[in-house]
């Protein structure tokens, strides 16, 4: 019973229909596909997808997941496993996606190669297209059928599956485009960053059967007490220890849009869950995969429409704009969940909506403040309070977001060259904004970073403030005509490669 491909649509339809009986409606349960290809038939085979794909579906089934495993899918056998994976999920399940095999990126759009995937040439990008499985198109598949959570894990990042000696490949470097843009909900990882390929093997005597990502990543999974961020951070730091060592470069990178920590192997462990009050006496597996988290005070109305906050750390401190839905005639706040309310003032603006004067929807907030909670709250058109409402302020994390989102919008900028006694690289910008970066690689006169750039440790007490020992610019030769430099961010994401021509 390890491959669906073996099996008829009428099979595939008393799966789902197991699956789906197997708990009463009401109660939410944790569904996965595990897929991992071998035998392809016009690119080159692979050695261990199929033993990923076994040994992720051992260690979901340990974790209380329902599994169906689904061997060397042809296009037809691949659409059928989906098929019965989205009958099996019903609203508010976990749903866990796991692809071991070849991957494809075209403009920017990840592809799964089923085993009969065409041997295309230059030019026939829509043939792979054509014949090929859309990553984003699973995730969709999953919101449409309301997983509560949705994990999806590729261990697809290798070579260019179309490269053919004597013969124009089809135009691709190996590896998966980055998906940063995930409905809420939905956790991502990869088994390298883009760009980069993952590793079946450390060498040719290493008999493990599975790939350097899977071996590590199934048995982090299953380590009591660890949320889904923790997880795929130490399959990082593992994976690219690992890689470190036999000179090669694989950062698993992960995509995280879930409101809440998700613990697959019991709650957190006991130090980080101490604070919190025992909600029952349910043994570990019971653990759901997103616990519910009691809000710190209930809004007081029925309102859907509760404010969003952005951060932003400048040399005074934060400013943090609130965002709301409704038209406002006045807002309020405050730190924690007692003491008065201050409101915000307004701003010499009318709004259009409610033709009076705009509440201010920014209040500003000391550079030494600790994390807290806010509890904002405003009058509507109507004249009614609505709310409070909690929103969580967390200033080492805002402000990685609030640097990334910087940098992410002037990528122009990172590197600039100047001719002053000799020829001269200023990394300025990426010196003010380095709290939100792990790692900068530069290539000089060459499209690959394979250069480390040191920049000074971040201080989170004046965070932009470039030391006065720090050097911000390299020396360069004369003859250098460009530099090409890529980002590893805090949160294990790889930039795109971007190049600085004089």
């Amino acid at each position: 019973m390890r491959s669906l491909a073996r099996w008829g649509l009428s099979a595939i339809g008393m799966i789902a229909a197991v699956l789906i009986g197997s708990a009463p409606a009401e109660a939410a349960k944790r569904v996965a596909l595990v897929v991992g290809n071998n035998d392809y038939r016009n690119v080159p085979k692979l050695q261990k997808a199929v033993n990923d794909a076994r040994t992720m579906g051992d260690a979901l089934r340990t974790l209380g997941f329902q599994v169906m495993v689904a061997e060397n899918q042809n296009r037809t056998a691949f659409s059928q496993s989906l098929l019965a994976f989205d009958q099996a999920i019903e609203p508010g399940d976990t749903a866990f996606f796991f692809y071991a095999g070849h991957g494809f990126e075209i403009s920017g759009q990840n592809f799964l190669l089923p085993t009969d995937v065409p041997a295309a040439t230059e030019g026939q990008e829509e043939l792979v297209r054509d014949a090929s499985v859309l990553a984003d198109r699973i995730v969709e598949r999953l919101q449409n059928r309301g997983a509560r959570t949705a994990i999806l894990v590729f261990d697809a990042c290798r070579n260019n599956p179309f490269e053919r000696r004597g013969v124009r490949a089809l135009s691709g470097r190996g590896g998966l485009a980055p998906m940063t843009t995930l409905p809420e909900g939905v956790f991502s990882v990869f088994s390298a960053g883009p760009r980069q390929t993952a590793l079946d093997r450390l060498s040719d005597t290493d008999a493990d059967p599975n790939s350097v990502f899977t071996r590590v990543f199934a048995k982090q999974l299953l380590d009591p007490g660890e949320n889904l961020v923790q997880v795929a951070q130490r399959t990082r730091r593992a994976v690219s220890e690992m890689a470190d060592t036999v000179g090669h470069r694989q950062v698993p990178v992960y995509f995280d849009q879930m409101v809440d920590d998700v613990f697959l192997n019991g709650a957190a462990k006991p130090a980080a869950a101490a604070a919190a009050p025992v909600a029952s006496a349910a043994p570990p597996q019971k653990v759901a995969a997103l616990p519910p988290v009691a809000p710190l005070k209930p809004p007081t109305s029925e309102s859907l429409n509760a404010p969003i906050a952005s951060f932003s750390r400048h040399n005074g401190g934060w400013t943090v704009v609130f965002s709301i839905a409704d038209p406002t005639l006045g807002i309020s706040w405050r730190l924690g969940d007692s003491g008065e309310f201050r409101e915000t003032g307004f701003m010499d603006t009318l709004d259009p909506r409610t033709r009076k004067r705009m509440p201010n929807p920014s209040i500003q907030l000391p550079a030494d403040a600790q994390a807290s909670t806010i509890e904002v709250r405003y009058v509507d058109a109507l004249g009614e309070t609505q709310g409070p409402f909690p929103i969580r302020f967390e200033p080492e994390a805002a402000l990685l977001r609030d640097q990334r989102k910087i940098l992410d919008m002037t990528a122009t900028s990172w590197l600039s060259f100047r001719d002053y006694n000799g020829l001269l690289v200023y990394y300025t910008h990426l010196m003010s904004y380095r709290c939100a970066i792990r790692e900068v690689r530069i290539g000089i006169d060459s499209a690959v970073p394979d250069k480390v750039l040191k920049l000074p440790a971040c201080d989170l007490r004046d965070p932009v403030a470039i030391p006065s020992s720090a050097t911000p610019y390299l020396k360069l030769s004369p003859g250098v005509k460009s530099v090409s430099v890529e980002l590893t961010y805090r949160d294990g994401s790889v930039s795109e490669i971007k190049t600085f021509r004089r």
